[in-house]
């Protein structure tokens, strides 16, 4: 583990190999938190740089008020959301119709891509977390796959603990349910 502080001073020293170190540190953290929220590959790998890009930008205004991984994932959250608004809004523009409302989700029913996909469970689970609502994808992905605390995921985030509850609670309940179904059929 790199010593936070000392690593931030190389960087605002203008230490490129201080940057590097960084940037190895938590390149997974960023794309685990901008792939799950980005489907296409290239847009999140290209939303990783830009993280990355403001992470250094910002970096003089960090004040150790929260882990530095907590602000990156804040970072890498709030530029994927943005990316997901603008090209919300592209498609708007484009009369398309805005299918993303939590109350009234429900999964895809039987199509053959998914036919094919549940023959691996770990890629049908994958298949079922891209389905689900951003929000709930968030929370989960920083709760079980980054393993941040509520409190966390809530400076992340910005959303209340009892939302981050919340869409836990029902992502865990529709995920169940699809691999309760999965597993019937096998």
């Amino acid at each position: 583990m790199l010593n936070e502080k000392e690593l931030v001073a190389k960087i605002l020293r203008g230490d490129a190999r201080a940057f590097e170190a960084l940037v190895k540190q938590y390149e997974k953290l960023v794309f685990h938190v901008t792939s799950r929220l980005i489907k296409n590959d290239e847009d999140a790998t290209d939303i990783c740089q830009e993280v990355f890009i403001k992470v250094y930008q910002g970096l003089n205004k960090f004040g150790f008020q929260s882990k530095l991984s907590t602000w990156i994932a804040r970072i890498a959250y709030l530029t994927s959301i943005n990316h997901l608004r603008k090209y919300k809004q592209e498609l708007q523009n484009k009369s398309e119709a805005d299918n993303d409302e939590i109350d009234n989700y429900h999964f895809s029913e039987e199509t053959p891509e998914r036919l094919m996909i549940q023959k691996d469970v770990a890629a049908y689970v994958q298949h079922l977390l891209l389905q689900l609502p951003l929000q709930y994808r968030s929370v989960l992905t920083l709760f079980h796959l980054e393993e941040f605390s509520y409190l966390e995921i809530q400076e992340i985030t910005g959303m209340p603990e009892g939302t981050i509850k919340n869409y836990l609670f029902r992502a865990k309940k529709l995920l169940k349910e699809k691999l309760e179904i999965y597993l019937i059929n096998e």
